[in-house]
């Protein structure tokens, strides 16, 4: 039975734009990773996902972005505009930054002109401007996944989906990112669904916090942010915000009375 902390939100909630009923997935070798998951993300909705390792999590990704089909059950996206970063930055390193931030237009056949302006703004969003004639190997880890982000955006994506993009980075870098995503989150008010190991990461995007079982996952705890957009850094260390991540961790260590 899924636990359910729910505190309302001063969020105005959107119709649905990514549905999961009843999903279960078994790969061909007999691995059961997922079991009777229902989640949906509105539009406007940032959902984060915490779970053990090997529980499914980014397999969600997957079926959400079509690259996996799930066995049992559905699951709808009502949208076709979706934006993936994954947890490496996947940059081409013979192209600079601003030619890998086109990258996607470029593909989706945007003429010339419009999608370098898409990805000067892009750049700008993401605070990269200055740098767009650099290689991947001249930046740091947080400049290639802002780099990574960039690119999406040139889409105009409605549903993004984050597969651990910030998990490799040191503390500091990470909670930058993080303010900087809450900060194009607010601005864009695009739907998200967010994988990641750090309950305090998850608590801090998001305006709510799914928390999965171990193999095969299962929603086991669902928890409603109540804290206001956008945020203010010192969130992190109020009472409040430590209650929640305190509340979330015990769910996730199977605590859910």
């Amino acid at each position: 039975m899924t636990v359910t902390a729910s505190t309302p939100t001063d969020r105005v909630r959107g119709t649905t734009i990514l549905d999961f009923r009843d999903v279960a997935m078994t790969f061909p070798d007999g691995t059961t990773a997922l079991a009777g998951v229902d989640l949906t993300v509105a539009r406007g909705e940032f959902v984060s996902v915490v779970g053990p390792s090997g529980c499914g999590k980014s397999t969600l990704l997957r079926i959400a972005s079509g690259l996996e089909q799930v066995t049992e059950g559905d699951m709808t996206a009502d949208t076709k505009r979706i934006g993936y970063v994954f947890q490496d930055a996947t940059l081409l390193p013979w192209r600079d930054v601003s030619a890998n931030v086109e990258l996607l237009a470029e593909l989706h056949g945007i003429p010339k002109a419009e999608r370098k302006a898409k990805a000067k703004l892009a750049i700008d969003l993401v605070g990269l401007t200055g740098f767009e004639k650099h290689l991947p190997r001249a930046l740091s880890g947080g400049m290639r996944m802002r780099a990574s982000l960039a690119r999406s955006l040139t889409l105009d994506p409605e549903l993004f989906l984050f597969d651990e993009p910030f998990g490799a980075l040191d503390e500091i870098t990470r909670e930058r990112l993080n303010d900087e995503l809450v900060r194009l989150y607010t601005e864009k008010q695009f739907g998200a669904l967010f994988i990641t190991h750090s309950v305090s990461e998850a608590v801090y995007l998001s305006t709510k916090v799914v928390v999965m079982s171990g193999r095969p996952g299962r929603i086991v705890a669902t928890f409603e942010v109540p804290f206001p957009l956008p945020r203010d850094p010192d969130l992190r260390f109020t009472a409040e915000y430590a209650e929640l991540v305190g509340a979330v961790s015990h769910a996730l260590r199977g605590d859910h009375s």
